[in-house]
């Protein structure tokens, strides 16, 4: 798998309709929180990519038992015997250090390996930490390796992110479940998979107030129970994903299975670079006859621009009529992708967290890295409009993320292949 290529031959219009999978940003969290509450839950909505199955080791190690079936995913967490993650699966997946807050909920206690660097910036935990530290958690990090308990048990506080960090608000608000007490996160993380999981979680018999808003309230219970049936959100960066794809091969292109609320801050900007939006109750159409607009961009937590769209957008930019600037303001190291597709000829200067991007009349066909998930699939999306072919290698990072990529890009009109 790790030496498979894409291979794409450019030119072809793309159009017609894509079926949206569960968000991956979501089901990772939703399975993890599964710990909480002993016995069987089932979750639908369920993509078919590398990290759920991962996440499914993950769980497997702890000893739940966890059975795939069609786009849905049971897991029994009556048999966990054991609170600890190995460095070997946390280190292939950042999103399972997720386990943190159940594991201290229920079990009390955690032995979770540390996660290390990411191909997209540090993403500390210091913030995870602060946090659970607030409800009486104690920390030894040492040999590689997190260790919490909880001597006093969980107590409910007042904590104040530093940061809507989304991954620090997830842990923060399963462990709080549990705690005695009311818990407030102020600052925190407000994007559509935070939502979902809080209704999730109530779903468990948590009580919780605020999803999506900075201001999350969330009573401690003394028990949870698994949930029968969960449906995943959608997932609105696969969905940007082929957007912009239907922008750049002139559409019209319609994707299905996603809240239009969830991308508005994108879809503002592809309006401003020239495209015609039309929104549905889970459906968007995209379609553009003129040339694209330049347009500056900041990437910013929700409900600002995602930085997971950051890199797709730069293609359009690349391409678009004059001068763009885009703002990273997310993670340090996304721009590694501008490296790749300056192969292709597009003009891109990078000036700390500013990429300035002057844009070309045509990309041209190249052998090209994939960088991370987000890159991998925005180099597939210049390979769409490029002059002749461009081959993509490290396509396990686009494997992370997108089910059956080839196969909906294909039913779009891309002339498209994996080798």
């Amino acid at each position: 798998m790790s030496k498979d290529l894409i291979v794409v031959q450019g030119g072809n219009p793309i159009k017609g309709s894509v079926d949206i999978a569960g968000a991956k940003n979501s089901v990772l969290k939703l399975m993890a929180a599964s710990i909480l509450a002993p016995g069987k839950t089932t979750i639908k909505n369920v993509p078919i990519i590398s990290d759920v199955t991962l996440m499914g080791e993950v769980l497997d190690n702890l000893g739940a038992k966890v059975k795939f079936g069609k786009r849905q995913v049971t897991i029994d967490t009556s048999t966990i015997d054991s609170v600890e993650t190995p460095y070997e699966l946390v280190a292939r997946m950042r999103a399972s250090i997720a386990v943190l807050g159940p594991l201290i909920g229920r079990f009390g206690r955690a032995h979770v390996a540390m996660p290390g660097g990411c191909q997209i910036g540090s993403r500390k935990l210091d913030m995870h930490i602060a946090g659970l530290e607030s409800l009486g958690v104690v920390f030894e990090v040492e040999h590689g390796f997190i260790d919490a308990s909880i001597p006093g048990g969980l107590k409910a506080a007042t904590v104040i992110l530093e940061f809507p960090s989304v991954g620090a608000t997830e842990n923060l608000m399963m462990a709080a479940t549990k705690a005695k007490g009311k818990t407030i996160i102020e600052n925190a993380a407000r994007e559509p998979e935070i939502v979902d999981l809080a209704n999730y979680l109530i779903k468990m018999g948590a009580k919780i107030t605020g999803a999506g808003s900075p201001t999350i309230e969330i009573v401690g219970v003394k028990e949870l129970k698994p949930v029968s049936s969960h449906t995943t959100v959608g997932d609105r960066i696969e969905a940007g994903t082929y957007l912009v794809a239907g922008v750049l091969g002139g559409g019209p292109l319609t994707v299905k299975g996603i809240n239009p609320q969830n991308l508005e801050m994108a879809l503002i900007k592809l309006k401003l670079m020239g495209a015609s939006v039309e929104a549905g109750d889970e459906s968007i159409t995209v379609s553009r006859k003129g040339k694209i607009k330049p347009v500056d961009i900041q990437t910013l937590p929700h409900p600002g621009f995602p930085t997971d769209l950051q890199a797709q957008f730069m293609v359009l930019s690349a391409l678009a009529d004059g001068r763009s600037v885009i703002s990273e303001n997310v993670f340090e190291n996304r721009f590694m992708f501008a490296d790749e597709i300056a192969r292709m000829g597009a003009e891109i200067r990078i000036d700390g967290h500013h990429a300035i991007i002057d844009g070309v009349k045509k990309l041209s066909g190249a052998p090209v890295k994939s960088p991370d998930l987000r890159g991998g699939a925005a180099l597939v999306l210049a390979g769409l409009v490029a002059d002749g072919e461009t081959v993509i290698s490290s396509i396990k990072h686009i494997d992370r993320g997108y089910e059956y990529f080839i196969e909906k890009l294909t039913k779009i009109g891309a002339d498209i292949k994996r080798l």
